[in-house]
């Protein structure tokens, strides 16, 4: 070959190295929204093996599903983002934002002055009522005042207002709370408790898989204090991040009221029985 020859030849390839492929050309994927939640409270959020149009791959087995996930892949969507879920134990998921492993938490959390301290929340993106799950064939299946739990064993899910909320009852025996709500569950079955705090779509899909529980709804004035706004659950971001609070509190805001209630009765309608 001739100097000639190698000259061209070394040209041509310094030109194709110079070259974009076509994969440095194209355009980049939308950026990521990582939402975290327990995947362990059913009907806002669970794990499931069953892929589906409302669910979201958490690992390469596992999905998950809820009225959670369906938030925030709509939300996600509105702000041109593709939704991506973590699955975290409840104590990790404000650490998880304050470092920066997650961006949102999504996960029926009550908006409380001590969160506030740590965490930005929207406006609520679902309101329940505070209901206790009690044994069916318990005498606490009939009352409808909280007075009357006076003396009786309940439990909620630590670190969690439903927890708290049990000091309001006067006389009450307060259990430790239980680590995780589906704990609290299985401690009310075997007879530990007499009673959890719960928030009424989660007590509804409860007792739809264990016919042998009840939930008690309170009449008006004789359930727990501040039961409105300690029933609300908010998005939380990481505090000061207000650029992405702003961006989710407007996607919020085009979801009506009507179509939450119908997504969270949705949800509780395709909840796994095991639940």
């Amino acid at each position: 070959m001739n100097f000639k020859k190698l000259f061209i030849i070394t040209l041509i390839a310094l030109l194709l190295a110079g070259c974009s492929t076509p994969q440095d050309n194209a355009p980049e994927g939308p950026a990521v929204l990582r939402v975290g939640m327990e995947c362990n409270y059913a009907p806002f959020n669970w794990t499931t093996t069953t892929a589906s149009d409302t669910t979201v791959p958490i690992t390469s087995v596992d999905y998950a599903d809820g009225f959670d996930v369906v938030i925030a892949s709509m939300l996600a969507e509105k702000v041109g983002m593709q939704v991506q879920i973590v699955k975290l134990d409840w104590d990790n998921l404000i650490p998880a934002l304050q470092h920066d492993q997650i961006d949102a938490v999504i996960a029926g959390m009550t908006d409380t002055p001590l969160r506030r301290e740590s965490v930005d929340f929207t406006t609520p993106y679902y309101v329940s009522e505070e209901v206790v799950i009690v044994r069916k064939d318990s005498p606490l299946a009939s009352i409808d005042n909280i007075a009357a739990l006076r003396g009786y064993k309940v439990q909620g899910q630590m670190n969690t207002i439903y927890d708290e909320i049990i000091d309001q009852i006067a006389g009450v025996v307060h259990v430790p709370a239980a680590e995780t709500f589906p704990a609290s569950i299985q401690a009310l079955i075997a007879g530990g408790v007499d009673a959890v705090t719960s928030e009424l779509p989660v007590a509804v899909g409860v007792v739809s898989a264990n016919p042998d529980l009840a939930y008690v709804q309170f009449a008006r004035n004789m359930g727990f204090s501040g039961s409105e706004q300690d029933a609300s659950v908010s998005i939380a971001v990481k505090k000061g991040n207000i650029e992405l609070l702003n961006a989710l509190q407007s996607a919020l805001d085009t979801i009506s009221e009507t179509q939450r209630q119908q997504l969270m009765l949705d949800a509780t309608a395709r909840q796994p029985a095991g639940e």
